[in-house]
């Protein structure tokens, strides 16, 4: 699986990253979501996105409404994931988020629901 992590805190990318590189996952970091929108300029080709919410420059949810609008990278699905509170931003975010989750103390069952959303897209 080729998964995109995007979060301004770089022990939660180190993380996440190690859980899914443990799965023999293709990994690519952002640190925040106008970082991540360069990386799709180059390649779209990731079974699933993960972010973050509330990061600087460019969050989660403008991220979520590019990547929807945009026709190469909308099918990609997304999970966001927050400290904050859930519901909240499920409230104001206007496109949803295929999943939306607060950030778990077991990383590992991030990475399951990341597959679980990408089982469509590997090939």
């Amino acid at each position: 699986m080729r998964v995109l992590l995007v979060d301004d805190d770089v022990l939660h990318l180190l993380i996440l990253k190690r859980i899914f590189e443990t799965s023999e996952d293709t990994v690519v970091t952002a640190k925040n979501g106008q970082e991540a929108l360069q990386v799709l300029k180059s390649s779209t080709d990731f079974h699933v996105i993960l972010t973050d919410i509330s990061m600087p420059v460019m969050d989660g949810v403008e991220l979520l409404a590019k990547l929807k609008s945009n026709g190469k990278t909308k099918s990609i699905p997304v999970i966001g994931f927050t400290s904050g509170d859930v519901n909240y931003y499920r409230e104001i975010t206007k496109i949803p988020f295929d999943s939306l989750v607060p950030k778990p103390s077991d990383f590992s069952d991030l990475r399951l629901l990341a597959q679980e959303k990408a089982k469509f897209q590997v090939n």
